[in-house]
C-alpha cells in the first residue's frame, strides 16, 4: 500500500507512477502484466505511486473502456526503486518516457525540483526566475533535468526560448515546501488552445 512517510519501495518491489501528458490522447487505463492498475487517467493527470514486483514488467497504456493499447512496453524494475512513466507526444506518435525517481530526502530548508519538456511542438527552452537567472537551461522535447535542490519558498518563474530573454510561458506563484520533491513539466502544444494550450504541470513526488 501507499506510505506517505516512506517514499522508498521495499526491496522485493518497486513503485511506478503513470503520467498522462499527451495533449490530444483520450483518457487511458494502466495495466501492469495484464492486470489493471489504474483507470480513467486523463491529460495532464497522474496516478499515485503503484507497488509492482521487481523484474521485467509488461506495461500497457490502454484507451479507457476499450482494448486499444497505445503503449505496450517492457519496463525493467529494480528492487526498491521508484519510476515515473510518461505517455508522451501527440497520440499518433505516443510512446513511453521512463525516468528513475531519486526520492532522497532534501537537506533542511531545501526542496528538490526537476523539469521535463513534454510539449511536442515547442522549441528548446530555459526555465528562469522572472527577470533573473536561469534555473534549468536548454531543454528540448523529451529532455529533462536531475532533481535539483532549491531553497524552499514561493517563486515567480518563466519559460524562455533557450538562450534568449523571450518569455513563452510565465509560471507565477510556484510554492516549494521544505523537504518536498517536485516534478514540473511543460505540457500542451505551443500551437494549442483551450485545454491543449502550452502550460505547466506540477507533481509532488513525495
Amino acid at each position: 500500500g501507499k506510505d506517505e512517510n516512506n517514499p522508498v519501495a521495499p526491496l522485493s518491489s518497486a513503485r511506478v507512477m503513470a503520467v498522462h501528458p499527451s495533449p490530444d490522447a483520450p483518457a487511458v487505463d494502466l495495466l501492469v502484466d495484464g492486470a489493471v492498475a489504474g483507470t480513467g487517467l486523463a491529460f495532464p493527470n497522474h496516478t499515485a505511486y503503484l507497488a509492482v514486483p521487481t523484474g521485467s514488467r509488461n506495461l500497457k497504456v490502454r484507451v479507457s473502456g476499450t482494448t486499444t493499447d497505445v503503449i505496450d512496453a517492457q519496463l525493467p524494475v529494480g528492487a526498491g526503486a521508484s519510476y515515473s512513466v510518461f505517455a508522451v507526444d501527440v497520440v499518433t506518435n505516443i510512446g513511453p518516457l521512463v525516468l528513475t525517481d531519486d526520492l532522497a530526502t532534501p537537506a533542511s530548508g531545501k526542496a528538490h525540483v526537476r523539469f521535463i519538456h513534454l510539449s511536442p511542438d515547442a522549441p528548446a527552452v530555459d526555465v528562469a526566475v522572472q527577470g533573473g537567472p536561469v534555473v534549468f537551461a536548454n531543454r528540448a522535447f523529451k529532455q529533462f533535468t536531475a532533481f535539483t535542490p532549491l531553497d524552499a519558498g514561493t517563486y515567480d518563474l518563466e519559460v524562455r526560448l533557450a538562450g534568449t530573454t523571450t518569455v513563452v510561458l510565465p509560471l507565477n506563484g510556484i510554492a516549494l515546501q521544505p523537504g518536498k520533491i517536485y516534478t514540473v513539466f511543460a505540457k500542451g502544444l505551443a500551437a494549442g488552445s483551450g485545454a491543449q494550450a502550452l502550460g505547466a504541470q506540477i507533481i509532488a513526488n513525495n
